[in-house]
């Protein structure tokens, strides 16, 4: 395979720890099975989100160089050299592509960490996990199989085949851009589609070492394609006929645009989008363990993570109560750089979405809420933010999603007129019950719009490896879980020996 120059190549590109030493590889396209610098500037830099540094300018691939990575993702996908590697061929790349993600797991955790201010304690197991991550989709796409015999209606044979849609754009977001970027994209290559990867432009870095791995991992020249981007390298990508699924993760603007551009080819589409998550309190809760889960689930991934609890809706005679048990949570969390081992929530991913989040709490505050702010300490430099509890505000009026360590508290009556406040948005990513009686609050849960419903906790991780959740409403196409990664990147065909004998 043609890697390139040795002067484009990132290699094992050093990555500083924070502070005065931060350091970010240097993003590269990899095109047709080259490596380059992208070619245009954008507004702004990459900083530390930790100090504010800037640590390297945002680029974005010129749109010849696009166009020469849809060119081809489509003649890979004609020539049919990976999707007729069958199972056995694929899978052979991608474990060592697992084993090449094994050996970069500390890069890819400090790279991420830098990117987007989750703390490091976060993101070395999630690292950790890329390659069992890969490893398990090989398994299922061994499980699965490509082709199966189903009973003809004469003499002849009759064969299922799960066969690749054709190229498959995967846009990533810049909250969690490398277990998207890593997910997706191997979903895709298992199933046997050449893909292009778009990172965010706000963190595309872990993307580069992701493509070190692909390399090095043997996969065919424009197998897999990394461009770079803002919207304008998105629209280009997912607006273009040779593409024939996209799976894309951001926000529920992107989603429309995506999703308008993608409706003329009639376009595969899996999209994950914003959902202002609503969590019940019922009158049997305990509120001390209710408080720490919603303190847990509002600063993980420093409140940027899109199925955490934004909308609170709590008994009246159980507010203050409440209210002050999650301050004092609030209270006990550990602020501070991404990279500090002990830190447990970090800075904003970037400045711009830091003076969003304090304008979003501002209008609040116009509107009637008091934003009730814990007793902690921020460090002096950098993008942080100080968990913030909305109260007193209308519900109609906290519908929209706050993509930060902010939730909203809110009177109710009991649970029906939580339950259709809850549900009374128009997406449905994910939801959360609290309370002592869990059949209860199971039978509350099954009635709210979301894809994965929690009861008595805000874990990061899925309820079951077994998952399979839809996004619901606006929040989305499709969803995710065991098995749909890898289907959606995959339609029937049958093809078989007709009965020439048959009635009509």
């Amino acid at each position: 395979m043609n890697s390139g120059s040795a002067a484009s190549r990132t290699g094992d590109a050093a990555v500083g720890l924070g502070g005065p030493g931060a350091a970010l590889p240097v993003s590269l396209d990899l095109v047709a099975g080259r490596r380059q610098v992208p070619g245009l500037l954008l507004d702004g830099t990459l900083d530390d989100p930790n100090t504010g540094t800037p640590l390297a300018a945002r680029r974005a691939s010129a749109p010849d160089v696009v166009e020469q990575a849809l060119a081809t993702a489509h003649s890979t996908h004609l020539d049919r050299t990976w999707a007729d590697a069958g199972v056995e061929g694929r899978a052979e790349v991608l474990l060592r592509l697992a084993d090449e993600l094994e050996a970069r797991g500390r890069a890819m955790a400090v790279t991420e960490s830098l990117n987007t201010g989750i703390v490091i304690g976060v993101t070395t197991p999630m690292a950790a996990g890329f390659a069992h991550h890969v490893r398990e989709l090989v398994e299922e796409l061994r499980t699965a199989g490509t082709v199966r015999e189903l009973p003809g209606r004469g003499p002849g044979r009759v064969l299922l085949r799960r066969d690749p849609w054709g190229p498959a754009v995967v846009v990533g977001p810049w909250n969690t851009s490398l277990p998207t970027a890593i997910g997706k994209s191997v979903a895709a290559l298992a199933a046997g589609c050449p893909v292009i990867l778009k990172p965010s432009e706000w963190a595309p870095s872990t993307s580069t070492l992701f493509a070190d791995a692909v390399q090095a991992a043997g996969l065919p020249d424009g197998v897999f394609q990394l461009v770079h981007g803002d919207g304008r390298v998105g629209a280009q990508l997912v607006g273009d006929p040779r593409v024939r699924a996209i799976a894309m993760t951001g926000g529920t603007v992107a989603g429309r645009a995506v999703a308008a551009s993608a409706a003329a080819n009639f376009t595969r589409l899996q999209l994950e989008l914003a959902g202002n998550n609503p969590a019940i309190i019922r009158a049997d809760a305990d509120l001390a363990r209710t408080a720490a889960a919603l303190a847990s689930g509002m600063t993980k991934l420093n409140g940027q993570w899109c199925e955490g609890p934004g909308r609170v809706f709590v008994p009246s005679a159980l507010h203050d109560e409440l209210i002050e048990a999650l301050l004092a949570e609030l209270a006990r969390v550990r602020i501070g750089p991404s990279t500090e081992p002990s830190s447990q929530m970090g800075p904003i991913a970037y400045r711009r979405h830091l003076e969003l989040l304090t304008d979003q709490v501002s209008g609040a505050v116009e509107l009637g809420a008091r934003a009730l702010i814990p007793e902690v300490s921020l460090p002096a430099e950098g993008w942080f933010m100080a968990p913030t509890v909305l109260t007193d505000l209308e519900p109609g009026h906290a519908e929209a999603e706050i993509f930060g360590p902010v939730v909203s508290v809110h009177r109710v009556s009991g649970d029906a007129e939580a339950l259709a406040l809850a549900n009374q948005t128009t997406d449905g990513l994910a939801g959360f019950v609290f309370g002592a009686d869990v059949e209860q609050a199971l039978a509350l849960g099954a009635h709210l719009r979301g894809g994965e419903i929690r009861v008595n906790g805000t874990s990061l991780l899925d309820l079951t490896d077994a998952s399979h959740q839809s996004f619901w409403g606006t929040s989305g196409y499709g969803g995710h879980g065991a098995g749909e990664a890898l289907e959606f990147f995959r339609g029937n065909r049958i093809v078989g020996v007709d009965n020439p004998d048959a009635p009509i």
